[in-house]
């Protein structure tokens, strides 16, 4: 279900009173240190070590573990002291998981780096996971477990289909890459007529004025010829609007035009094309044109290239458009979205669906009833879809329509942090 913005906030409102949105609790605190232990927690309810780490007791036998990424994808680094003597880390064994949403677990084994144990992986965004820790020393076993949740929440279904939340699956697209140019709308010039008198003589009358709609074969004007002295009448040879007229009763012909009839029902869109874009764009391409005052969009090809520059080092690109409804006035300004290239992708997704996490750009997992940021790495985009390099799997369901509603809450519980 799709709700205006004011829908949205009147149906949020109503749902919010009965049911509480539950964002998951961070459980400790991103460093910009050599060491830090993930995004999100109270420092007053975390111990910190010396090297700024997370402090895990049991008895007489702590460890201290960090992420630490100076020069580094993030990783963890850990060290252990027992009675508060530094233990070498050739003493101890370590596994660490990592369980994220939808029980997807990463299981990092330890290597000794100086003073240090490091793990064996990169520690990719989000950095939301329960860490289940199991350390080993001298034959004894110590395990910890605690939730490390970012840019998490949970929405029931019922508020989050009164909130107008939707999701879509993602998966290959065909991406249309487009030039975006600009232009202005002209008379169909092969649409136009002058109409002059075929013998020379005196107006007797004269029927439409500048502005009338005429139909081809309609009389224009009654004319006494010079020389039979009879009258005979000049018609319209197209229908269409009159654009220019000079004839007035008791006047001679002389040779002159007399009207101007532009056929409306087709129009020029003549778009600028700089160098930059002029060697991309090629006769027979597509191209939406879209008006600048009210946004409505018309379709055609790019009809002629002109070979001669303007004034502003520009060439004019003609695509010719129907305007059987007269919308589209000569001298309208417009913009247009020539497509030059189609791109079939593994991966995209709904630029409708993007939303701003620290200094990410993001859509938002389903899984259940929990939705979670996943970071992105952007490729090629046009209108509507935008690919996906990293970040995202292929088959995952994400907030595809409203994902501000998503966003807004997991800001409002606290749970987005500076990296």
């Amino acid at each position: 279900m799709k709700l205006s913005r004011g829908s949205l906030i009147n149906a949020g409102i109503i749902a919010l009173l009965s049911v509480t949105l539950v964002a998951c609790d961070t459980d400790s605190h991103h460093s910009s240190t050599d060491g830090h232990t993930g995004h999100g927690a109270d420092e007053e309810e975390v111990e910190k070590g010396p090297r700024n780490g997370r402090m895990l007791r049991s008895g007489n036998f702590a460890l201290e573990l960090a992420i630490f990424e100076t020069g580094v994808p993030p990783e963890f680094r850990a060290w252990a002291t027992m009675d508060g003597q530094q233990l070498q880390p050739e003493e101890l064994d370590l596994n660490i998981k990592l369980i994220r949403l939808g029980n997807k677990i990463d299981d990092i084994n330890f290597t000794i780096q100086g003073d240090a144990l490091r793990g064996d992986k990169e520690i990719y965004e989000p950095h939301s996971f329960i860490v289940d820790i199991n350390a080993g020393y001298k034959g004894k076993r110590y395990q910890w477990k605690y939730d490390n949740f970012e840019g998490r929440t949970e929405i029931e279904p019922k508020v989050a289909e009164a909130l107008g939340i939707e999701t879509v699956v993602a998966g290959p697209k065909t991406i249309k890459e487009n030039v975006s140019v600009y232009g202005k709308i002209s008379s169909n010039t092969e649409r136009e007529r002058n109409v002059s008198a075929r013998f020379e003589g005196v107006i007797k009358s004269v029927r439409p004025s500048i502005g009338d709609v005429v139909k081809k074969g309609d009389v224009l004007v009654k004319v006494e010829s010079n020389e039979s002295l009879r009258v005979y009448s000049i018609r319209a040879p197209i229908s269409g609007v009159v654009t220019h007229r000079i004839a007035n009763p008791g006047e001679q012909t002389n040779g002159r035009t007399l009207f101007k009839i532009m056929d409306t029902s087709s129009v020029w869109a003549n778009l600028s094309l700089f160098p930059k874009d002029r060697k991309a764009v090629r006769v027979g391409m597509p191209v939406t044109v879209t008006t600048t005052i009210d946004e409505q969009s018309y379709s055609g090809v790019i009809d002629r290239i002109n070979v001669m520059t303007e004034a502003n080092q520009s060439v004019i690109a003609r695509v010719v458009l129907q305007n059987n409804d007269g919308a589209l006035l000569p001298g309208t300004f417009v913009k247009a979205d020539i497509e030059i290239a189609e791109h079939s992708v593994e991966l995209a997704v709904k630029r409708e669906g993007l939303q701003a996490f620290r200094d990410f750009t993001v859509v938002y997992a389903k899984i259940e009833d929990t939705y979670e940021v996943r970071m992105l790495e952007l490729g090629r985009k046009d209108k509507e879809w935008i690919e996906v390099l990293g970040g995202l799997e292929v088959g995952t369901n994400y907030v595809s329509a409203n994902s501000y509603v998503i966003k807004a809450d997991i800001e409002k519980s606290g749970a987005s942090h500076d990296h």
